[in-house]
């Protein structure tokens, strides 16, 4: 009956600081993840047979930059916005 794919982009944080943030992405196939992307770790690393393959490949090319910059386009935005919405309630 077809399969899921999907991919998700995560924010952990404890502070609203550029250092206390890692940004994943995560890339799942029928609710296996077969590739995710650390800034702790800075590349790719490939769960699966095919997840190794496209790191190897992703992380030579410009995926890597694009991912290597999400940390603070994506979650220091974002975390900035929902960290003063959540002081606010509290």
């Amino acid at each position: 009956d077809g399969f899921l794919r999907y991919d998700v982009d995560r924010c952990v944080f404890n502070s609203t600081d550029l250092k206390d943030i890692e940004y994943i992405y995560s890339k799942y196939y029928n609710k296996l993840e077969i590739i995710r992307f650390s800034s702790s770790v800075g590349k790719y690393v490939g769960y699966t047979e095919l997840g190794v393959k496209n790191a190897e490949r992703w992380n030579s090319g410009p995926e890597l930059a694009v991912r290597k910059t999400a940390k603070e386009r994506y979650c220091k935005n974002n975390i900035n916005n929902e960290y003063q919405a959540a002081l606010t309630k509290s």
